[in-house]
């Protein structure tokens, strides 16, 4: 039997180290595959996201870049871009950044943090999801706990404010309850204060519409926690820890439009995908 190989390297992102962080799948393409085949894929890996790249032909960027849950394609994924940025980055050292072309985020950017902070340490540049008040009566009522605010970004980003980390760190939410809410991002956040983690703010992300019970660190879910938390304690740069079983931190800034996440790579697996 003739076999097609198609390479894929498994990055635990926002790590600094193995086991640690969100994994991603990050499968560089000579062209785009149908799409029946891209979520086949990303459902035999297994994780909460694949990254599949292909050469951007119309130099708008250096790859075009998709993303796959084991159940739909998504709009936005943070960690797979940063996985995405560390794997091309790791085999280009003369590089110091990529961009990417995506079909409704827009271009995104991976570049090198710099040798001060490490050869495997990146910053991304998202854009800035400012939310609005607005009651979330049975998003609240699934994820649980007393939320003291709630809010809304159209992208369907609902962010659940608590009083405490403690508070959010102990949430069991109901996942069936969530899962009727379609492929809503639901964001439990709270201050950092006398959390173990010295975090400015700490989170856990929830979207079991979209085939994830519990995300383990997520880099879209900043974009709408960065203009939250940096409107609130009046600083344009914060430190996050996302309080999933794994765990992982990621350092946010404001930046106009934008928001910039700063995170580590940690490369766990190199093979390749017989099809």
């Amino acid at each position: 039997m003739s076999w097609r190989r198609f390479p894929v390297t498994r990055v635990d992102a926002f790590a600094d180290r193995a086991f640690t962080g969100n994994p991603a799948a990050v499968m560089p393409l000579d062209e785009w595959l149908d799409d029946a085949t891209l979520l086949a894929m990303a459902a035999e890996n297994n994780l909460s996201e694949t990254a599949f790249l292909v050469p951007d032909e119309s130099e708008a960027a250096d790859y075009e870049l998709r993303w796959f849950t084991p159940g739909v394609e998504i709009a936005l994924c943070g960690h797979a871009t940063l996985a995405s940025g560390h794997v091309l980055l790791s085999a280009a050292p003369w590089r110091d950044a990529m961009t990417f072309r995506t079909r409704k985020a827009g271009i995104l950017t991976v570049a090198r943090a710099g040798d001060d902070d490490g050869d495997d340490v990146y910053r991304m540049t998202l854009p800035a999801y400012r939310p609005e008040p607005k009651p979330l009566p049975d998003i609240a009522a699934a994820v649980g706990g007393r939320p003291v605010e709630t809010l809304w970004h159209g992208g369907g980003y609902a962010l659940l404010v608590y009083a405490s980390a403690a508070e959010v760190r102990a949430l069991a939410p109901d996942m069936a309850a969530l899962r009727t809410q379609g492929e809503v991002l639901a964001i439990a956040t709270a201050p950092g204060a006398d959390d173990p983690s010295a975090a400015d703010f700490v989170s856990r992300v929830f979207v079991p519409g979209a085939g994830v019970d519990e995300d383990p660190v997520t880099g879209s879910a900043h974009c709408v926690l960065t203009p939250y938390w940096s409107a609130r304690l009046g600083r344009e740069r914060l430190s996050a820890w996302q309080a999933s079983r794994r765990g992982g931190s990621v350092g946010c800034r404001m930046d106009g439009d934008q928001v910039e996440l700063t995170g580590c790579c940690v490369t766990t697996l190199v093979g390749d995908f017989l099809l």
